[in-house]
């Protein structure tokens, strides 16, 4: 083929995002003075608006993946003491399913814990969070939640996303959808890890559906939080500057040529990098925090021995501790949403140790936090969350080839979630459990009731936070489920 033919055979701009010539070069310079669709359409990603009056601005969301046993830190069972291996009653074993538990051979299991009632609330706490339990009048117990998930996975996807499956937005990613960032330097949705990490992973943080843009961004441990964050050395600021402006401009033809939406999420993401190489490091940056600060937290904290699950690869405790920090300097410059993940509290055995070495790495930094954002006068807008996937049984597991039951089931049935700021009453505990556990009795809340809750704090009603994809409007909260906002938690 001719080249003159091949040439008069490609559309006009084709040949303008194509060619090197001339024309080439005019076209893009002319693009890069103009203000364009794209720019238009990535400037309305970040300017929704509530349904609503917001009550919180902010979202520090702790979860504990793994579940923690709420049976030996929050719900307090006397009548479970008292009948320590005895059957329960096997009319509510019908049907149930376990991941390890051998139910008919299954003893009812007492917390070797002593329970204390905290603050002006009278809320209970176990010994193991005495540093949290000065907080009770702060936080807001939630002890009768439910879910549909009884193995990991599964059950961090509903927790996280709504739904126990794969390829839906988290609820950090919601929210930024639905209200945009705050600062436009940093993500609008950050994963701090400590732990060995999650059986979930990065589909805990994933924008689903949503433009990629929305997705959270894991900051790493330490002073390098993103890789390949900085320049290659000799690359000078106003050289990369020229190359992005460049490749905007490429990308903005190709969005004009197929309004593709992705595109413009790649746009948005090759901008905030940019940004982002002056704005993180100093966020990560601790020197300048007081020492009195520092200690509250407990930044230096020398990791125990022991931890079993709990206790991943470097020191948790430290990390755990510089991720409480990290995360109120967060809520200082704007970040929406701050995913604090820790894992693993999935006590099969040993749970009275390892449990032991889990509580004591969260107590005293998510204590400092609460106080640390009331000081700040930060704490009314930012809500607080403290969760894992579902809770543990009341019966000892009795694993086969194992001698003693030293560990508790998963347990999709109760569990117990914390709250505190950012519109919720504080010293509140809100439904129960029966006399040994197994399930609410007062007041349940599905894990979508919870999330539909924690949208209305938001300004955000979770019917009408939808995206249309594969011909539905989906939404955060299950479309087959009728979720309820439970505004009985607000203040």
């Amino acid at each position: 083929m001719k080249f003159s033919h091949q040439f008069t055979s490609d559309s006009r701009r084709e040949f303008l995002t194509t060619s090197a010539s001339g024309i080439g070069g005019i076209a893009l310079q002319h693009m890069l003075s103009q203000n364009l669709e794209a720019n238009t359409s990535i400037q309305q990603i970040n300017d929704n608006r509530p349904h609503f009056a917001p009550k919180a601005k902010n979202c520090i969301f702790i979860f504990m993946a793994g579940a923690p046993s709420q049976l030996d830190l929050f719900d307090y069972k006397p009548k479970l003491n008292e009948l320590n291996g005895q059957k329960m009653n096997a009319d509510l074993l019908k049907g149930k399913r376990f991941a390890f538990l051998q139910k008919e051979s299954a003893v009812l299991m007492g917390s070797p814990r002593k329970f204390k009632q905290h603050g002006k609330s009278g809320m209970w706490f176990s010994d193991l969070l005495p540093k949290t339990a000065t907080c009770a009048d702060d936080i807001c117990m939630v002890r009768s939640m439910h879910t549909d998930q009884f193995n990991h996975h599964p059950g961090q996807l509903q927790m996280q996303c709504g739904e126990g499956r794969f390829g839906l937005p988290s609820t950090g990613s919601w929210l930024n959808y639905g209200l945009g960032t705050e600062n436009q330097n940093l993500p609008g949705y950050i994963v701090l890890t400590a732990g060995r990490g999650s059986s979930g992973g990065a589909t805990l943080w994933q924008s689903g559906f949503l433009p990629s843009n929305y997705a959270g961004v894991r900051f790493r441990n330490g002073s390098n939080p993103l890789l390949n964050l900085e320049n290659p050395q000799g690359l000078p600021n106003e050289l990369q500057r020229s190359g992005l402006d460049a490749l905007r401009s490429l990308n903005e033809m190709h969005y004009k040529a197929n309004k593709d939406t992705e595109i413009l999420s790649r746009i948005a993401n090759y901008e905030l990098a940019f940004r982002m190489q002056s704005a993180a490091p100093e966020l990560v940056d601790l020197s300048k925090e007081k020492t009195k600060t520092l200690e509250a937290y407990g930044i230096d904290r020398a990791l125990p021995e022991g931890g079993g699950r709990g206790k991943g690869n470097g020191n948790a405790y430290a990390d755990f501790s510089s991720n409480c920090l990290l995360a109120r300097r967060m809520v200082e410059r704007g970040v929406r949403f701050i995913n604090i993940i820790h894992a693993s509290w999935d006590h099969h055995s040993n749970l009275n140790s390892e449990l032991e070495f889990n509580a004591g790495m969260s107590d005293q930094p998510v204590a400092a936090l609460i106080n640390d954002l009331k000081d700040r006068g930060l704490f009314d807008e930012t809500l607080i969350v403290w969760a894992g996937e579902f809770g543990r049984t009341p019966l000892g597991e009795n694993r086969r080839g194992r001698k003693a039951n030293t560990g508790r089931d998963h347990h999709p049935n109760a569990f117990t979630v914390l709250m505190a700021g950012g519109g919720v009453k504080g010293g509140l505990t809100y439904g129960s459990t029966d006399e040994i556990g197994w399930a609410p009795e007062e007041d349940p809340v599905h894990v979508n009731d919870f999330q539909a809750t924690l949208l209305h704090l938001f300004g955000l009603d979770h019917e009408r936070l939808t995206y249309p994809h594969g011909g539905n409007e989906r939404r955060l909260t299950s479309i087959t489920r009728k979720s309820r906002v439970v505004h009985e938690l607000f203040a």
